[in-house]
């Protein structure tokens, strides 16, 4: 069993099933397909809660070129997302510019390297993975 934690403002598209998956910075032990994940806000303080359990149905690198403005690109398994859009809503953004404006408060701009470790299939969109 594996434990996240998230900001509060996913528990809502974690528990309504529209956010996927979370995307972290590499580690030396993530979660492994088949494991169990248990899905947290406030991890190491007095208003942890557990959001959900889920199984962790694939790991895989991805890759985010955050700009000033923007989000110029994700790569899953050197792959390039198509819509990217799509892949905000499925990490539980309203869409890219909120994905954008997040990732830019949480790590600066430049080319973010980690894991996209999902628990639910993403939505059927053309260039993510099924």
């Amino acid at each position: 069993m594996v434990a996240y934690s998230f900001k509060k403002r996913f528990a809502a598209p974690i528990l309504d099933h529209s956010k996927t998956g979370t995307i972290r910075a590499p580690r030396k032990r993530h979660a492994r397909p088949g494991e169990e994940l248990q899905l947290y806000t406030g991890m190491r303080t007095k208003s942890c809660r557990l959001v959900a359990r889920e199984t962790c149905m694939a790991v895989h690198d991805v890759a985010i070129d955050v700009g000033l403005l923007t989000i110029h690109s994700i790569a899953v398994d050197g792959v390039p997302i198509a819509d990217l859009d799509a892949f905000a809503r499925g990490d539980g953004f309203t869409d890219l510019a909120e994905m954008h404006g997040f990732w830019k408060a949480e790590q600066s701009p430049g080319l973010f390297e980690g894991v996209w470790i999902r628990w639910a299939s993403p939505p059927p969109v053309a260039g993510l993975l099924r």
